[in-house]
């Protein structure tokens, strides 16, 4: 299986967040910013290996600041490193205030896809080829993650 590059699985999706997307006082709802968060993960997992794929886990998942209502969210999301079936993804969020052009980091996290065969079971998945020196960097960080929750799971080694 010849190896994918990190940037062949890059995303970027935005959107405007409406009064559905918000509680009474203004602010997005926690549930809101996950969502995206997993469908820009789903789909960079996805764009990795060419098939669906079911999210396993979330590894780490961190909310740094509020989004208002009105606000522009940005979710990027790319391939940090596979194991034979899994994929972490790594996440972020941005949250701009389009009258103003300040722009807030305001949730991170790393999920675990995995990829599904035609008979709807994990296949394997392409190797990853990081291509740049941050690409490396996850890379490796993502690999001592997957140690710890393997590490984490009786019967299981990493």
């Amino acid at each position: 299986m010849e190896a994918r590059p990190v940037s062949a699985s890059r995303v970027v999706m935005s959107r405007t967040m409406q009064p559905a997307d918000a509680n009474h006082l203004g602010n997005v709802h926690g549930g809101v910013i996950m969502r995206l968060m997993d469908e820009a993960a789903g789909t960079a997992a996805a764009r990795h290996c060419r098939r669906p794929v079911v999210a396993a886990a979330i590894d780490s998942f961190s909310f740094l600041a509020p989004v208002a209502l009105g606000h522009l969210v940005t979710v990027k999301a790319s391939v940090n490193d596979v194991g034979r079936t899994s994929m972490e993804v790594g996440v972020r969020v941005e949250a701009e205030n389009i009258l103003t052009g300040e722009v807030t980091h305001t949730a991170s996290g790393y999920l675990v896809f995995v990829a599904l065969g035609e008979d709807g079971r994990p296949t394997e998945v392409p190797p990853l080829l990081a291509e740049t020196e941050d690409d490396r960097r996850r890379q490796i960080a993502a690999r001592e993650r997957r140690a710890r929750r393997l590490a984490g799971r009786p019967g299981r080694q990493p």
